[in-house]
């Protein structure tokens, strides 16, 4: 039988300081691809740490104790793996740390593991995960943990212990105490079923928690600004700088359709031009890793020029000075009520008016509206497409039917309002040479407001 690679490695956190200045020793244990961390009883300056021996450098007494203790324990930790090796019983990671730390095997620990997962996703954030999940996995936790101290007055639960009904105690005091909505509990539940999986796989717990549990989302309405409501948004004037700068990071967002994480991640790299001279955004998103290729309008080309040069978007190295996700949704149900727009307004509202209003309702395909807003495939594209039918209600019954099927024409082609109007639109367009999508501005007159 091959035999498997075990390692041990010391280093110091960093990011973590004590009051004193010194930062925590940690201890990553290797098998096969497989790692467990923990923190050690230990601390260390910085300045006297050497990540290349492992060792503190300093002579002073301090020093010396610390890396005596730091060979007391590799050698404890070879001398539990040649012990799993003379018991014949499965060597992984969590069983040493489990080990090590004297813990018999049925009390290995619910919460535990779930921190350890917690803590080894953490490290991935930009290569597997966004911040904005490892934050989900950290509440779903902290909530199992308020749940399990109220109910069964445990700090901890173990592994072997997790029941069905255990599952269901906790999907129940999310939604009666936390007062989630379905759809926000299911993601909490995948979180927890990711543990549990991960438990059975390694035989930690022998029936699974979640047999003959179903979950069902609910159709969720996606709120989205209507043409008039965005263009009583664009023209208000605000006599407070913050609502104007929130105002106009929404309208930036209905107009290219990125969401927030991606917008307050906007840098110059991330704007390109075509070989017809248009701008376009193409950025990957955080959440997916998809590419975006975005047409540069307007109306968010006129909002970068505003904030060009802007202290603190050129403190963060980016196009647009975005203040936290928190701040912005709170100010824009400010601004909904200064407009008279009676809809709850969220940073991802101006997402889902790009979809709806500037993509969809004009006649933009669901494919390329997908890759525009960085889906993986059009399944998702869809439950916006599922909207318009409110947009082609209103048109009917602010122009008539008949006018919007088969408005009159001028010399050039344009469809014309019945009333001479005048508006500015966008045109898809297709070239022959690199099969690019873009869209040109061009004068025009329109049968609808959009």
């Amino acid at each position: 039988m091959k035999r498997q690679t075990f390692n041990v490695l010391f280093f110091i956190r960093k990011t973590r300081t004590v009051k004193s200045g010194e930062t925590p020793i940690m201890l990553r244990i290797t098998i096969q691809g497989q790692l467990a961390e923990m923190q050690l009883k230990r601390t260390v300056k910085p300045e006297l740490w050497s990540q290349a021996k492992e060792r503190c450098t300093g002579k002073d007494a301090k020093s010396v104790e610390v890396n005596r203790y730091l060979e007391s324990v590799k050698l404890r930790l070879y001398d539990i793996h040649r012990t799993l090796e003379d018991e014949n019983k499965l060597i992984n990671p969590m069983e040493i740390k489990r080990r090590f730390l004297g813990l018999d095997e049925k009390h290995l620990m619910f919460f535990e593991v779930f921190q350890e997962h917690n803590d080894k996703c953490r490290e991935l954030i930009g290569k597997d995960y966004a911040k904005v999940t490892i934050s989900r996995f950290d509440t779903c936790l902290r909530y199992f943990k308020e749940m399990a101290l109220k109910k069964y007055h445990l700090k901890d639960i173990p592994m072997k212990e997790i029941s069905h009904a255990i599952i269901q105690d906790y999907i129940h005091f999310l939604k009666s105490k936390k007062n989630l909505q379905e759809n926000t509990v299911i993601r909490y539940m995948k979180v927890v079923k990711k543990i549990t999986n991960m438990a059975l796989a390694n035989d930690w717990m022998e029936k699974d928690p979640f047999i003959n549990i179903r979950f069902h989302e609910q159709e969720v309405h996606k709120e989205f600004l209507t043409k008039e409501e965005l263009e009583t948004m664009q023209n208000k004037v605000f006599d407070v700088p913050r609502l104007d700068l929130v105002r106009d990071i929404f309208l930036f967002q209905c107009f290219t359709g990125l969401a927030f994480i991606d917008v307050s991640e906007l840098k110059a790299e991330h704007l390109v031009s075509d070989n017809q001279g248009n701008l376009w955004i193409r950025k990957a998103r955080q959440k997916t890793k998809v590419m975006c290729n975005i047409p540069l309008l307007d109306i968010p080309l006129a909002i970068l020029e505003k904030y060009d040069g802007h202290p603190l978007a050129k403190k963060k190295g980016t196009l647009l000075p975005v203040p936290c996700n928190q701040k912005l949704n709170s100010y824009l149900k400010e601004i909904a009520d200064l407009c008279g727009i009676k809809k709850n307004l969220t940073t991802h509202t101006g997402r889902h008016t790009f979809s709806t209003v500037v993509a969809l309702a004009n006649n933009v395909s669901l494919e390329n509206v997908a890759k525009m807003l960085g889906h993986t495939n059009t399944k998702m594209t869809q439950r916006y497409a599922k909207v318009l039918d409110q947009i082609f209600s209103e048109i009917c019954r602010m122009y008539g039917r008949a006018s919007l099927l088969k408005p009159p024409k001028d010399k050039n082609g344009y469809p014309i309002h019945s009333d001479g109007s005048r508006f500015f639109i966008f045109i898809l367009l297709k070239t022959k040479e690199n099969n690019l999508l873009y869209y040109r501005r061009s004068e025009t007159y329109l049968p609808t407001p959009f």
